[in-house]
Order: C-alpha cells, then sequence, then structure tokens
C-alpha cells in the first residue's frame, strides 16, 4: 500500500477537512489518573481494519494500567490526504497517524512527526530484526533519506509480484514459469501467444495472455531494461533514453503487435483487475495485500501461483515495493504509550502472526520479523496453516532482492510530489492504442516532465 503525498490544499478544504475532525484528536491527552489517551488516525481496507481492531483491543488489555483508551480512526485511501491536511493545519494532530517514504522529509521539516531512536533505545525496543533496506526509506539525516534519525516503523513491507492462472495453463497444456529462471521477453511473448484465444469461436478474442494497468506495470519492463524515469539524483527526466524508449515499445507491443493484452479500449469497458478475477487473463500483478482476495475461492475461483516478471536487457525481473508506516506526532503528549502501540502493531511477534495468517487466519501482509517470516512462516504456508501460493519466495526474492530478482521503491518516493509523473501517464494511453509513436510521445511528454519536476524542487525550502 502507498501512502499519497500530503499537498498544500486549499482554505475551504482544509474548513471542511477540520469540521469533520472536530473532536477526534485529544493530542494524547490524559485521563483521569494519569493513563494515556490515544488516537489513532490511518487508512485501511475493511478486513484489514477488522484485523488491526482486535490487536489495538489486545493492546490495550495488556496495557490496561497505563493506557485509558485508543481511539481508533478508519478512512479511506482516497480521502486520507485531504483529512491529514486538515489536521496538520488546525494543529489537532493524533498521536498515530501514517506515513510513507515519499513524506518523511516534509514531515520532519515541518514538525510533524517525532524522532524515535532515543525512545526505542530507552525502551529497549530493537529493529535489528526489521527488513533493514524498507526501514531506512525512513531514516532522514537533514539532507537525503535513507540514513539519520528514524521517524516511523514500517506497517508493512510490500512488493507487486507477478501471478499466472493455473487452470488457464492446464487447458492450454503450457507448462507453469519457473520462479527461479524468469521468462525472457521472447519467452514471455510466446507463452502469452499460447494463453490468448477465442473461446467462443465467434471471431473476438475472449482470453489474454497478460492484462497491464500501465501505472503499476510499465516500471517492470523498463526498469529490467536498464532504464528509469529519472536520473540517480531524482532531478533530470530521463524518459527519451534509448533503453526507456525500447522498453516501452516492447511493452506496447504486447498490446499492437502481438495482441496478446487487451486493447485500450476493451480495458476501458471491462478493467484489467476485474478481467483476471472473471478468468479472462493469464497473468496479472498480485501485491502482498492481494493474496487473501487471490486466496477466496468466491473473488477468484480459480488455481494461481506466483511467479517474476519477465525480464529484458539486464536479465533481472525487477518491480516496485513499497512500505507505509507508523510515525507518533511531535506534539502527543503520549509519545512513549504512543511508542508501546506502534512497536506492539509492528514488531510484536504475535501480532505478525495474526497479520501474516498464521493465526487470524486470513494473511493481509508479509511479517515484519525477518527470522520469524523466512522460516516459521514459511514453514506454516507449507504446510497449510496460511493460506499462501506456493511459491511464496517470488515476493521475498523481490524484497531481499537475488542475482535474477530486483525490487526497488517507485522513483516519486524521492521527489517533492509526483506531479511530473502523472503528466507521463495522462497521455499514454494515445501509445497504447497506436495514435502516437512510441518515440514521438517521449520526446513530446520529456520536457512537460522535467519542467514540472524543476517546479517542484524549486519549492524546497
Amino acid at each position: 500500500m502507498r501512502l499519497k503525498k500530503v499537498i498544500a490544499m486549499g482554505l475551504a478544504i482544509i474548513m471542511t477537512a477540520s469540521i469533520a475532525m472536530t473532536g477526534c484528536s485529544s493530542n494524547g491527552d490524559k485521563s483521569a489518573g494519569g493513563k494515556a489517551k490515544l488516537t489513532v488516525f490511518v487508512y485501511m481496507q475493511d478486513h484489514e481494519k477488522a484485523v488491526y481492531k482486535k490487536m489495538i483491543d489486545e493492546f490495550k488489555e495488556a496495557n490496561k494500567d497505563t493506557v485509558k483508551d485508543v481511539d481508533f480512526q478508519v478512512t479511506t485511501q482516497d480521502e486520507y490526504a485531504t483529512t491529514l491536511t486538515g489536521m496538520m493545519a488546525s494543529g489537532d494532530m493524533p498521536d498515530v497517524f501514517y506515513v510513507g517514504p515519499e513524506s518523511v522529509v516534509d514531515y520532519v521539516k515541518n514538525g510533524y512527526v517525532a524522532s524515535l531512536d532515543q525512545m526505542l533505545k530507552d525502551n529497549n525496543i530493537s529493529t535489528d530484526d526489521m527488513y533493514q533496506n524498507v526501514l531506512n526509506v525512513y531514516k532522514y539525516d537533514g539532507t537525503t533519506t535513507g540514513s539519520g534519525s528514524l521517524y516511523a516503523l514500517p506497517k508493512d513491507g510490500s512488493t507487486f509480484a507477478y501471478a499466472y492462472n493455473k487452470d488457464l495453463f492446464d487447458e492450454a497444456g503450457v507448462e507453469y514459469p519457473n520462479p527461479d529462471k524468469p521468462y525472457t521477453y521472447d519467452e514471455f511473448v510466446r507463452v502469452c501467444q499460447a494463453l490468448t484465444k477465442d473461446k467462443d469461436g465467434d471471431g473476438e478474442t475472449d482470453q489474454w495472455g497478460a492484462g497491464f494497468a500501465d501505472g503499476f506495470m510499465l516500471y517492470q519492463f523498463i526498469w529490467s531494461n536498464g532504464a528509469s524515469f529519472l536520473s540517480d539524483d531524482y532531478k533530470t527526466v530521463t524518459v527519451n533514453t534509448p533503453e526507456f524508449i525500447d522498453a516501452v515499445q516492447k511493452y506496447v507491443d504486447l498490446t499492437l503487435k502481438y495482441k496478446v493484452t487487451p486493447t485500450v479500449e476493451q480495458d476501458s469497458s471491462l478493467g484489467v483487475y476485474q478481467r483476471w478475477l472473471a478468468g479472462q487473463e493469464a497473468f496479472y500483478a498480485c501485491g502482498t495485500w492481494d493474496v487473501g482476495a487471490f486466496m477466496d475461492k468466491e473473488t477468484f475461483p480459480y488455481n494461481w501461483d506466483l511467479c517474476a516478471y519477465p525480464t529484458l536487457s539486464t536479465g533481472v525481473s525487477t518491480t516496485w515495493n513499497g512500505t507505509v508506516g507508523f510515525c507518533i506526532s511531535e506534539k502527543s503528549k503520549n509519545k512513549e504509550a504512543a511508542l508501546k502501540l506502534i512497536s506492539y502493531l509492528t514488531t510484536n511477534l504475535e501480532g505478525q502472526k495474526e497479520l501474516s495468517g498464521a493465526t487470524g487466519g486470513e494473511s493481509i501482509q508479509l511479517p515484519n520479523i525477518q527470522s520469524y517470516a523466512q522460516k516459521d512462516f514459511i514453514s506454516a504456508v507449507k504446510d497449510g496453516t496460511v493460506k499462501y501460493p506456493s511459491n511464496i519466495n517470488v515476493f521475498f526474492n523481490y524484497l531481499n532482492g537475488t542475482d535474477t530478482y530486483k525490487g526497488k521503491m517507485m522513483e516519486t518516493t524521492y521527489t517533492p510530489n509526483s506531479e511530473w509523473s502523472s503528466l507521463f501517464f495522462e497521455g499514454f494511453p494515445n501509445v497504447k492504442n497506436g495514435s502516437v509513436s512510441v518515440a514521438d510521445y517521449l520526446a513530446e511528454v520529456q520536457p512537460k516532465m522535467q519542467e514540472s519536476l524543476d517546479k517542484a524542487w524549486a519549492n524546497v525550502k
């Protein structure tokens, strides 16, 4: 899951959000007897909310001598940024809330979040067994992210792997993908061609080899071809390099040349995700957060498993990793109680077992604790205790990195805003439908993206 960047909002929106949240936060007021009252404000889906609500109730019971209550407030991801902006403007901040890697610098500079280092030390809470590459994106040294003080504990470390419908492979007599040896591009094309069919004989394709949601699945082709949207310092837009052009052309060819994906028009009539659920696509992306839904036979009545995205020139299958973290308001009057709560939600073994499905029944994320995740949790998957696809190591390969797998954060994580990226995808459907050539589109959009990125960096104080 990714936290949307909180941007400056208009006065009317701020007033609306502030009114909506009036009385929602106590900034850590003490109740009678000196017990802490904490307010938590996050976004979650309903199935996540139920699990976290149970964990928070367990936390309250275990800490009833020092914690009076925890006001657990949940909204949608779309509404979260607007509401939190209003809370920031009014100065009525919750004790605990979400921060994404892309917002750490802004939140630190504006004094919204507290440093956790000394509190962790004072309470003997260790983060050594967490995924350090995920933990590092919440660190800031006053100049760059990745080092310095820690400002959040990761709620999760997620990755966007590839999934395939085993039933469609069986029907076509096609061998399953080998997770230890990702397809080359040419191999992927051939497999998709074998899985693209007119099943009812009406002359129209009704099953495709793959479906692509551009905003999430173009990156894999670009990065695997040694290209990127931005330069290493995140200051220059590099969408007009030969490697980038070649990657985008290969991506578009799957639709226009090889016809193994639905067209833009077909995608507009029925979304990519819906076609996957309907068994009309053999390959589709699967985030760690999707597993619970895909394992539910009522939602997805097909046999499926995980595999790698195809590789291009680098020979390394590459996708994006994501995370959102729990931070503590700098203004909270109960920072220590808040720290105990977020550490329970992120580093407590029993809590991680519940979130990952080992005791909770439904997995909504991978465990944060490495030693448990890659030993006992995998064993629980193998013996059926946890409902999970058998090729679970695909997730860990992307999270940890191997010779043939790599996961990385989207480049918007390291820029002041994502408007420059949005400009790219606004006109991209015209490339996929053949109205504009790849080279012409990239030549046209690059200066627009660069201008937007320059303005974003110029506004950083």
